[in-house]
């Protein structure tokens, strides 16, 4: 049975630091010392179709990362979560972590009538088996 270890990206989370077993990661708040680190800085927008609705497009939604090594900000990218760039942005999260990632998506997903604050929103990764 794989190990599930949920990494909750409210500020940032770190990319290094789990377990080689896990098929997710988790965050801390605060940037650790060593290795690489994303935070979540912003999202920018969310038009993904909310459960619940029917939309003629699935939507999208776009945030801004910011990028650390060893506490130094080497960058900060706006990325966008679609069908379309889907590949794209697993390489580009695959170029710090040294395991096959399955997929990364910003949760919570959108609900029709519900609204979730910033702080409660973060980055899931989640790793091939």
């Amino acid at each position: 049975m794989m190990k599930k270890i949920v990494f909750f990206l409210l500020l940032s989370f770190s990319i290094a630091g789990f377990s080689q077993q896990s098929n997710k990661i988790t965050t801390k708040k605060c940037i650790p010392k060593k290795g690489y680190h994303l935070k979540l800085i912003k999202v920018l927008n969310d038009s993904r179709c909310p459960e619940g609705v029917t939309c003629v497009w699935a939507g999208e939604v776009s945030v801004v990362v910011a990028l650390y090594n060893d506490k130094q900000l080497l960058e900060e990218k706006t990325i966008i979560f679609n069908s379309k760039n889907r590949e794209e942005n697993i390489k580009w999260f695959e170029n710090y972590y040294s395991k096959k990632i399955k997929h990364v998506r910003l949760v919570p997903y959108p609900k029709e009538g519900v609204v979730v604050k910033e702080k409660n929103k973060f980055i899931e990764v989640v790793f091939q088996d």
